[in-house]
């Protein structure tokens, strides 16, 4: 890649996955992803949980009646309706994390020049910040990051929010990376302990977490606050869209669904403009589509309360994002 075309990229966040930015030498595109397989404004910044925020003021928008919310799953758009459901996706957003994050970071670190292809880049080197060459939004004052949000291409990609939390769960606390040892040697055993209605502390560590310790946790308004702030940053794959990637306040460009990512992730790149430059790496057919299956089986043995309980936090992210309520879990 040659000099006048090198690229440099900010890591913004994480936005139930993570927040990325492109920066052309005369360019500015700005990256926002959100699971992996297997506006204009004036800027205020304050610190939640060792992050640093942006609180922004946005540009008047006109009201709008919100679009009615389909009662079916994210539903793969065509090449010639894809541009009119982006649009429909951001129009509900104006009236009112975890996906795909390792395989955003691949594209943006191919970008950067350091490998030629998505296929060379250690997994290790993905999510080690110092090393991937993808320096956080939270290193910059608030007018750097206030210029950023107001003049680059931003997109973040969401899920279903049950289906996100069963892939948070799995990934953090079930198959637990060996470089994030902390989730499951620490942030397990303090949530057994308050949430579990029978543990010995002895067997803590051993017995791993329970899916239904994790949604008890979530649902716990007042109490899992106090341990959010124990817990710090790691909290990150869980908090909902709404309080994370600030929807309502960032004029994002384009919000793509994890459940279409086949079609969405070239249409981004082509909207970035970067298309010829990078591809999205191959995702097997259909494991990006909601399993309604499998939110059951996880769902099966967690009492209605519970579940209820859980939706009243998440379904700020259900209505903006066009999700269908779960009714086959709440009634």
């Amino acid at each position: 890649m040659c000099e006048a075309m090198r690229h440099h990229w900010l890591l913004l966040g994480a936005c139930g996955w993570v927040l990325l930015i492109l920066m052309f030498v005369s360019k500015f595109i700005n990256f926002r992803a959100v699971d992996d397989y297997g506006e204009r404004a004036v800027g205020q910044s304050w610190t939640v949980s060792g992050t640093k925020v942006v609180k922004l003021i946005p540009a008047s928008r006109p009201e709008k009646t919100a679009p009615k919310t389909s009662d079916q799953p994210s539903v793969p758009p065509t090449g010639v309706d894809w541009q009119s459901v982006a649009d429909k996706r951001i129009e509900l957003l104006s009236t009112t994390p975890k996906v795909g994050n390792t395989q955003w970071k691949k594209v943006l670190i191919v970008l950067n020049g350091a490998f030629t292809t998505v296929e060379e880049i250690p997994e290790n080197l993905v999510h080690d910040h110092e090393k991937n060459g993808l320096p956080r939004l939270s290193s910059l004052t608030p007018q750097e990051i206030t210029h950023r949000l107001n003049t680059y291409f931003k997109f973040f990609i969401v899920r279903d929010p049950f289906e996100r939390l069963i892939s948070a769960f799995k990934d953090k606390f079930v198959k637990n990376p060996r470089f994030e040892p902390w989730y499951k040697h620490d942030i397990a055993p303090a949530i057994i302990r308050k949430y579990r209605k029978s543990h010995r502390d002895s067997d803590l560590t051993a017995s791993g977490l329970h899916f239904d310790d994790f949604v008890r946790y979530l649902g716990d308004v007042e109490g899992r606050r106090r341990m959010d702030r124990q817990f710090g940053e790691h909290i990150i794959h869980w908090v909902t869209y709404a309080e994370l990637c600030a929807p309502c306040e960032i004029h994002y460009s384009v919000v793509g669904h994890h459940e279409t990512l086949e079609q969405d992730a070239p249409h981004i790149l082509k909207a970035a403009g970067i298309d010829q430059l990078v591809s999205y790496p191959a995702i097997p057919p259909g494991i990006t589509r909601y399993n309604k299956t499998k939110v059951e089986h996880y769902f099966s043995d967690i009492s209605k309360r519970d579940i209820r309980r859980l939706y009243a936090r998440y379904q700020g992210d259900f209505r903006l994002f066009g999700y269908p309520i779960p009714e086959f879990l709440l009634n």
